[in-house]
């Protein structure tokens, strides 16, 4: 452990260039008295680490010297595929192999290249969950990682929509981390095609002492983009006809779902002469529908179907009702 450390500290120190006792001792996650005698160990060792005092010190490498103790192991390089999702390798439990990657790939660039990458990072970062949710608790997600990259057959028990538990013996195939929201794609032991599992549903995991062999020119990618659209065509199985304001035409790509609001745009629809435009969007329900297109307010006005009309307008008469005069 404290080799791996030393070899952090110099890998930082030669990628980017002074650094304080308190910045590597935030970085490695140790006390600074640690970093004091690391830096001891390594000085002992010869490599030239120099400390300048004061305010503005710090540690720092002689000018010009650069180690070649790059190597990376095994689980350094598979780590980098997730080089721009620092958040979810830290939530598949690769956080510091990351960190260490990194720091041994930016070491090993020309000093131009490094530089560069290290402006990428300024400027560039990928958040990959949505906007104002609770990010899911995935105690299990590690787990099942380890489970998926050993190809180990896991046991689980597992909440299904509507709260009923079951238990399952799966042979996990890969993980998908979507829009913050992390699931599991396995298939049942034995038998049976790929199904998609919320890890925080998971509720627990055993990984049992079986290998299994993963299914011959299975692709993760391939499968969860045809399912994903299975999913949407699935759900949206109806249409409605709607009028919108021109300023409703401005805020549909904010506020209706994706589908809906692709839709909308992907044809040109006819303009009355009050600025008005006659459109069919896809629905989900009418229950659904009628809550995402409350979101317009008045920019919006549903022609059909009737049941979706109507209830649009018994929900405006119970606002009306409510916010009128008392």
């Amino acid at each position: 452990m404290r080799a791996s450390r030393l070899l952090s500290l110099l890998m930082m120190l030669q990628a980017r260039g002074r650094m304080t006792a308190r910045e590597l001792a935030d970085e490695l996650e140790v006390s600074i008295r640690t970093i004091y005698r690391d830096m001891d160990a390594l000085t002992e060792s010869g490599v030239p680490v120099y400390a300048d005092r004061g305010p503005d010190g710090g540690y720092s490498l002689l000018e010009g010297y650069r180690t070649q103790l790059t190597g990376m192991s095994a689980e350094e390089a598979d780590s980098l595929a997730l080089s721009g999702m620092p958040g979810a390798a830290a939530e598949l439990g690769l956080g510091r192999v990351l960190a260490a990657a990194q720091l041994k790939v930016q070491a090993a660039l020309p000093t131009e290249l490094a530089e560069r990458s290290a402006r990428i990072a300024e400027r560039f970062h990928l958040d990959a969950p949505g906007w104002f949710r609770e990010a899911d608790h995935v105690p299990t997600l590690t787990g099942i990682a380890d489970a998926v990259w050993n190809q180990r057959v896991v046991r689980i028990r597992y909440r299904r929509w509507g709260d009923e538990e079951v238990e399952r013996e799966l042979e996990p195939l890969g993980i998908v981390l979507k829009a913050g929201v992390w699931y599991l794609v396995a298939r049942p032991h034995g038998v049976g095609d790929p199904r998609t599992y919320r890890v925080a549903r998971v509720l627990e995991l055993e990984t049992l002492d079986v290998r299994f062999d993963r299914p011959e020119g299975f692709d993760l990618w391939r499968y969860w983009n045809e399912r994903s659209s299975e999913l949407t065509a699935s759900l949206y199985q109806a249409e409605a006809a709607v009028r919108l304001s021109s300023f409703g035409m401005e805020l549909a790509p904010v506020v209706l779902r994706p589908h809906t609001a692709r839709a909308l745009a992907e044809r040109e629809w006819p303009v009355d002469d009050g600025g008005w435009t006659s459109a069919v969007i896809p629905i989900e329900s009418i229950a659904a529908a009628r809550s995402e297109l409350l979101g317009l307010g008045a920019e919006i006005e549903v022609v059909s179907p009737p049941a979706l009309r109507e209830q649009m307008r018994d929900t405006a008469a119970a606002l009306a009702s409510l916010y009128g005069p008392g």
